[in-house]
């Protein structure tokens, strides 16, 4: 098994109860919950809520073993994974290597932006915000060049979730401990190329978004393309320069680098084509799941990089290694959608259910904190976040809001 994110824990788990050995190998000893990265960067909740260490998850079972390395290639012939210091054979593979930020080639992303897919970058981004107005109030004159604005590319779910409660964050929690800044001064700008946010859902749901944000003073920019990002700002394609010290890309993921060095076929975007079954064309012993994976629909369109079609292939690769074990035919693979959420901020979310059902408000709200605590790992990490999202709501006191690496 290569990688540990929501395909790869699904596939193992339903392999750990079976008369198999399992090795799962991933570069991090964790398994990060990223629906709520964007809640670490805010200073929301503390990254120990969202990431849980892969050896206790699979501590009780004896036929899992864990192999922290770095998947260099793979000897699909010999049957065997390269690893930065070693190889390990397998008789069948389930490669679910996830995916990366994709920043389109644009001038100045890889070296100006902040990308929010990986707990690192996450950290790093809530450091960097608080540094900005830790300096702000030394030198309020950098309010001018931008120390307190906020652009973030991208009008998805990530977006979406990120703008909000980064409006929040400046108006009911930091807005309360700075002396020499007005905080009211501080910006949100969201940059979508299209036509509307969170494009994926239904118009209803787009409208709401729209107008929860509206509420919380977030300018959105429809239309608009980044052409390149600075230091000192971002630069339209239109020809504007919005001053910032702080740009998040949210605009999109590629799949991981490791779909390009197996030299194997892919689809527009970079995924790795496989068969119905999610097996790779003339090796039925290897399954490629989630992000790095590109399945399709019963008409043909390929699904979208979501947690619910990772976590679903996981679950249907490791059952047709099961079934080909035992002699039966695999079976291909159906995704069944239950549905898309996104939160805005307090009492502010989306829900897209079967059945045409829609929710928005508050109720879209609670049943996303739900939602999200049944799917967080363990019951430490659920109570946890439970306790933060319960002293967040009635104090209106976030944290942690720590600067460690800003020697670095």
């Amino acid at each position: 098994m290569i990688g540990a994110g929501f395909a790869g824990l699904r596939a193992v788990r339903r392999l750990a109860t079976e008369p198999v050995d399992v090795v799962l190998v991933d570069r991090h000893n964790y398994n990060t919950f990223q629906p709520l990265l964007y809640q670490v960067a805010t200073a929301g909740l503390d990254e120990g809520g969202v990431a849980h260490t892969i050896r206790a998850i699979f501590a009780d079972d004896a036929n899992v073993e864990v192999e922290l390395g770095t998947v260099t290639g793979v000897d699909l012939a010999a049957r065997k994974v390269h690893l930065n210091g070693g190889s390990v054979g397998y008789d069948a593979l389930i490669i679910a290597a996830g995916a990366t930020t994709n920043d389109f080639a644009i001038p100045g992303v890889s070296d100006h932006a902040f990308p929010l897919y990986t707990l690192a970058e996450a950290i790093r981004l809530r450091e960097h915000v608080l540094c900005c107005f830790e300096d702000a109030e030394r030198d309020p004159a950098l309010v001018d060049e931008g120390a307190l604005t906020v652009v973030i590319v991208g009008g998805g779910p990530t977006g979406v979730e990120t703008a909000g409660t980064l409006a929040e964050l400046f108006t009911k929690v930091l807005s309360r401990g700075y002396r020499n800044i007005d905080v009211r001064r501080s910006r949100v700008v969201v940059i979508e190329m299209g036509t509307e946010l969170l494009a994926s859902f239904r118009p209803a749901s787009r409208r709401h978004a729209l107008e929860s944000l509206d509420e919380r003073d977030v300018e959105v920019r429809f239309g608009a393309r980044v052409a390149e990002v600075s230091a000192r700002g971002v630069r339209l394609a239109s020809g504007e320069e919005l001053a910032t010290h702080t740009v998040v890309w949210t605009a999109g993921v590629r799949p991981n680098p490791l779909a390009d060095h197996l030299e194997l076929e892919q689809a527009p975007g970079g995924r790795i084509v496989v068969e119905p079954d999610l097996s790779l064309p003339g090796r039925p012993e290897v399954f490629v799941v989630g992000d790095i994976a590109a399945p399709r629909d019963r008409a043909g369109r390929l699904l979208p990089q979501l947690a619910p079609v990772a976590m679903q292939t996981g679950t249907h690769a490791a059952e047709q290694i099961l079934r080909a074990r035992d002699g039966k035919p695999t079976k291909a693979f159906r995704y069944r959608n239950k549905g898309t959420m996104a939160t805005i901020g307090r009492h502010a979310a989306v829900a897209d259910l079967p059945l045409r059902i829609t929710l928005r408000g508050t109720i879209a709200w609670f049943a996303w904190l739900l939602l999200h605590l049944i799917y967080l790992i363990g019951f430490e990490n659920r109570a946890q976040v439970l306790v933060q999202w319960a002293w967040n709501y009635w104090t209106w006191n976030w944290g942690p809001r720590l600067v460690i690496g800003r020697d670095a």
